[in-house]
């Protein structure tokens, strides 16, 4: 059973004299990141005793075309309405996809269909448990009972947080002790049967199709006259045909070693998962425990090490943060985020996010993003690193608002938590190491091909000179038909010049926020006590209302030269 602290329910019921006869179930399943049939604890119980059962998801036409989702991100989810439709037509029921908005579309639905139990996934998120709070009351007032499962994350963040002394861990070491000490993820449920669907058949009208039916792109106007063909087709059918492939590649789980990084690694891969886990078309206690299972097969019941499941359970880190923070994605207000005084340049970012840095290895990542909707987690970590702490010295927020509108697994918890990471504004990170735009794509993909595919302007620079092409001599560059000013952009910044001046900046902020360890009353290590200090301005004369928080100056400091051992986390599967 699942939910937040079991099933949340809610509705009326009869107590007291003879009872009547057992009222009619008319169930309402509302889809909303669970896409899928596979491991749906709450449409089970949509269909357990009940006489009707109408699967929805609710989609605001007008929120579409205003949204920050871009149109790669909404032809995955309206592939994978289309392919839950399907799945659903195969049982004989179907997809009922309502326009509106969800307080105005429900007590409509509960008088026109008589529902007398809704049930939906637990969302964790702030504004889905803001949402859904407000909908289970309005369903308490029609008398309709609410079931709510927990599927959407491997464990029940409240019990996380519960023995974390009712705080959520702030580094992934402490989350990895916790979960250490709980029960195994809940096993995941038998897909729905047609036996099941048939017993609770819905009626389907004639007209299901354009009053119920997955609209197209154009009908949620977007324009789609240079839309490529989907890199990632959404679904469930696809999310598990990817599980099969995913796992059939591990061959390295035998020894457990991470993949190495290479030119092959940058593009997208036919096993790649996370868009499938982001939507809920891949259950993750399913890959769980298929992960689970091959590695017991391969080393003869030995239990699996936590490092196994590091791609789910950075998910899970970020997720536990992010779940009673509804300031998570966001610096000002947000207690864990350390203030740091970022610069405000919003031309330099829209060369960043249109890929027109000037820097090849990263115009050509940020290229990807905006054409396919997914990169690299490590090119991921290349751009969040150049847009904030290694070169242009912006706000990881302006990050945030980017890859939200772009990447196809961006939500709520995962981005916010990846940038504020990237950007060691929170979680701890060695802020002295920066990726250089240079030097990294090289020892990638020494070729240059990278670059070529997504950058044609570039494909005719010899690989000497493809990640700096600044430096080919102008014979070069004309025969390579690109000179750099005309065709191509010259780099926005001096890489060293910025580099140095920002991990100054950054030992600065550090420096200044450490010398107040001793106002904290708990012995906790000075990067926690950094994480709970009001916003301070850019400007070194504005000075905090805190008295007891120092401004923050960028004056000059001695550089770190020798760079840590890196552990990137790989969110991105």
């Amino acid at each position: 059973s699942g939910g937040i602290q079991g099933p949340a329910r809610t509705g009326g019921s009869q107590s007291g004299g003879i009872p009547g006869p057992t009222p009619a179930v008319r169930s309402v399943h509302w889809f909303r990141k669970g896409l899928r049939l596979h491991d749906n604890p709450a449409l089970l119980a949509a269909l357990r005793g009940a006489r009707s059962v109408r699967c929805i998801y609710i989609l605001d036409p007008w929120f579409a075309a205003s949204s920050s989702g871009g149109i790669n991100r909404w032809r995955f989810l309206l592939q994978s309405l289309e392919d839950l439709d399907t799945s659903l037509r195969k049982l004989n029921s179907r997809l009922f996809v309502v326009r509106g908005q969800p307080a105005d579309v429900f007590p409509r639905l509960f008088k026109e269909w008589g529902v007398t139990r809704l049930t939906f996934e637990y969302d964790s998120e702030p504004f889905g448990k803001e949402r859904d709070a407000a909908i289970m009351k309005l369903a308490k007032e029609a008398g309709v009972e609410v079931i709510v499962e927990n599927s959407h994350t491997l464990y029940d963040l409240d019990r996380i947080i519960e023995l974390n002394n009712h705080s959520p861990p702030l580094t992934y070491k402490r989350f990895q002790a916790i979960i250490s000490r709980m029960d195994l993820p809940r096993r995941p449920c038998p897909s729905v049967t047609s036996q099941q669907m048939d017993a609770c058949r819905a009626e389907i009208k004639r007209n299901h199709d354009a009053t119920y039916g997955v609209p197209s792109l154009e009908e949620l106007g977007f324009q789609c006259d240079n839309l490529g063909p989907a890199v990632w087709p959404g679904g469930e059918t696809e999310a598990l045909a990817r599980l099969d492939r995913h796992l059939e590649r591990k061959a390295w789980v035998a020894n457990y070693e991470k993949p190495r990084m290479n030119a092959n690694s940058l593009l997208a891969s036919p096993t790649g998962l996370s868009p499938y886990l982001r939507f809920g078309c891949l259950s993750c206690k399913l890959f769980y425990y298929r992960l689970r299972e091959l590695y017991q097969k391969v080393k003869k019941n030995s239990p699996p090490p936590l490092s196994l499941y590091g791609q789910l359970l950075w998910r899970e880190f970020f997720y536990t943060a992010a779940t009673n923070n509804p300031k998570f994605d966001q610096m000002e207000g947000n207690p864990i985020c350390i203030q740091i005084p970022w610069d405000r340049n919003p031309q330099a970012l829209a060369k960043w996010a249109e890929g027109k840095t000037g820097f090849p290895w990263i115009d050509a990542i940020m290229t990807q993003l905006r054409q396919e909707g997914w990169i690299h987690h490590l090119a991921r970590h290349a751009v969040a690193c150049f847009l904030t702490r290694g070169d242009l010295w912006n706000s990881w927020e302006c990050g945030v608002k980017v890859f939200d509108e772009l990447l196809l697994d961006a939500d709520f918890s995962v981005n916010a938590g990846s940038w504020m990471w990237l950007s060691c504004s929170a979680f701890f990170q060695q802020f002295f190491h920066c990726y250089c735009p240079v030097g990294f794509g090289k020892r990638t993909d020494p070729s240059g091909d990278y670059v070529r595919r997504y950058l044609p302007v570039l494909k005719d620079f010899p690989s000497r000179y493809i990640y700096e092409p600044w430096n080919a001599p102008i014979s070069v560059q004309k025969e390579a038909k690109c000179v750099i000013g005309v065709d191509y952009p010259k780099p926005i910044v001096n890489h060293a010049e910025a580099s140095r001046l920002n991990i100054e900046r950054m030992k600065q902020t550090y420096q200044q926020l450490s010398r107040y360890r001793g106002l904290c009353k708990c012995p906790l290590p000075y990067r926690l006590y950094a994480m709970s200090v009001p916003y301070v301005n850019p400007s070194p004369l504005c000075l905090s209302t805190n008295p007891f928080i120092p401004k923050i100056e960028l004056t000059r400091f001695c550089i770190v030269t020798q760079f840590p051992t890196f552990h990137p986390s790989n969110i991105s599967i």
